[in-house]
């Protein structure tokens, strides 16, 4: 990645690992809380927890089509705000319809469409993997941080002070976004431009895209129905108390790095993207497989759970970027906020049939469903004709040009190949998205030190 690319990428991967963390932190004493609130019922607790899923679910589309005609920073600032809001009156309720009320708003403010938008308006495609997997890696930090941290704190400042916690760190989330993430010409308001119904019905009827909303439906599905039982064998068959879990999912997911790194970087190859995405299905396959014969034992747990996270953080990266790649330009917010809304139904899905199986038929009953599901997603990935991923060139602005930046655009548009430019004048770069089979840097050439339009560079476009 470019100096630029890392300082946008560690910016928004900071915004949502804030985030994250502030909710991750009430998830393994949520429950417990909830018992003590005036009208608690175990539906009721279920609806508390559920809430920020829902919301989510409902929102990301919305939410992700208004950061096309808005805005990305816009979107994410309101964003932002509505879940320290939600936070608040969680922190405040002392009865469980306010607890629902609060998780509810805090799901309303669901802005991950928008910043992985963001994320894919200020990298180059051959960076994009790279870009989604820092930012995945960094929730997946949180979450570890999360299991350690959480039974601490609330020993010293209760549920009601964890949930001021994430208060202030969504608060923290915004000079962030709006002091250390570039600003995009581009991923910015686009005067003209209204996202429609018809815009929308075109993301979901796209079939390249579909596919991958498909594949993320079925990734958080396994995810969820397999934390439904994991919690439980880890009790029933390997022995180990809740408080000492955390003992378990920190190591294997720093130890799924290990497998993960490699094949996160080589699938930014252009030709090797679609095989490495049918092995990492495979991964996720291997690991359900693992898990039902293994899953009586502790050594058979940690193996399983291993091989699942390699391949659940390796898709975690390759699945945002390739929507990033395959999305019309101006829609990009709105095919990310399908996608996203694909993930949280995903989530429910998961946990309800999970719930389902587990109390008709057992633990292992769940493990094969998942390793089913994995098959049928494995045949989609096989079966399916490659969609069109385009590349990007970085292009330095010169510090010169007295040109309306509108027509900077116009003209690096009309060169052959240039499917959407995006500018990032304070930096003094242009990111051109290209098809690598029309376009060649030496297009370039009859517009370089035109009126200062731009620099005279023989910098290539991905650098490392």
């Amino acid at each position: 990645m470019s100096r630029l690319e890392r300082r946008a990428v560690i910016g928004l991967a900071v915004i949502f690992g804030l985030r994250m963390l502030g909710l991750f932190l009430v998830l393994p004493v949520l429950a417990l809380y909830a018992e003590d609130l005036a009208g608690a019922t175990p539906a009721g607790i279920g609806v508390a927890l559920g809430a920020y899923g829902l919301t989510q679910a409902l929102l990301q589309i919305p939410f992700g089509m208004a950061s096309d005609r808005f805005g990305r920073k816009r979107v994410i600032t309101a964003g932002l705000a509505v879940f320290a809001v939600g936070s608040a009156v969680a922190a405040l309720s002392e009865t469980i319809v306010g607890l629902i009320a609060g998780r509810a708003l805090q799901g309303a403010g669901a802005v991950a469409a928008a910043v992985l938008a963001l994320a894919a308006d200020v990298t180059r495609e051959a960076q994009r993997t790279k870009a989604m997997a820092v930012i995945g890696g960094t929730i997946g930090a949180m979450f570890a941080a999360a299991l350690i941290l959480a039974p601490l704190l609330e020993g010293i400042i209760g549920v009601a002070g964890l949930f001021w916690l994430t208060l202030l760190l969504a608060l923290a989330a915004l000079p962030v976004l709006w002091f250390v993430v570039p600003t995009p010409l581009r991923g910015g308001p686009r005067p003209g431009y209204s996202p429609t119904l018809e815009q929308l019905g075109a993301v979901l009827r796209n079939p390249h895209l579909l596919r991958l909303d498909i594949g993320i439906f079925v990734l958080h599905m396994v995810l969820t129905a397999l934390f439904v039982v994991v919690p439980v064998a880890l009790v029933g068959n390997a022995g180990l108390a809740v408080g000492a879990h955390w003992k378990v999912y920190v190591p294997v997911l720093a130890l799924s790095l290990v497998g993960m790194v490699p094949l996160v970087l080589l699938s930014a190859r252009r030709r090797l993207a679609r095989p490495l995405f049918a092995v990492a299905v495979t991964i996720l396959l291997a690991s359900q497989l693992l898990l039902a014969w293994g899953y009586g034992s502790l050594g058979g747990l940690l193996l399983g759970l291993w091989v699942f996270f390699v391949g659940f953080n390796t898709l975690e990266a390759m699945l945002p970027s390739a929507v990033s790649r395959l999305a019309p330009p101006a829609t990009k917010g709105t095919a990310l906020g399908v996608y996203n809304s694909f993930e949280f139904a995903g989530v429910f899905a998961g946990g309800a049939c999970g719930g389902l199986l587990h109390g008709l038929f057992g633990l292992q009953a769940v493990f094969v469903f998942c390793a089913v599901l994995a098959v049928l997603w494995l045949v989609i990935v096989l079966i399916r004709p490659p969609g069109r991923l385009f590349e990007s060139v970085e292009v330095p602005l010169a510090a010169t040009n007295e040109r309306p930046l509108g027509e900077v655009v116009e003209r690096l548009e009309a060169l052959p190949g240039v499917v959407d430019v995006t500018l990032l004048p304070a930096e003094g770069v242009a990111y051109l998205r290209v098809d690598p089979d029309r376009f060649t840097r030496e297009l370039l050439a009859g517009i370089t030190g035109e009126s200062g339009l731009l620099q005279d560079s023989s910098r290539e476009g991905d650098p490392s």
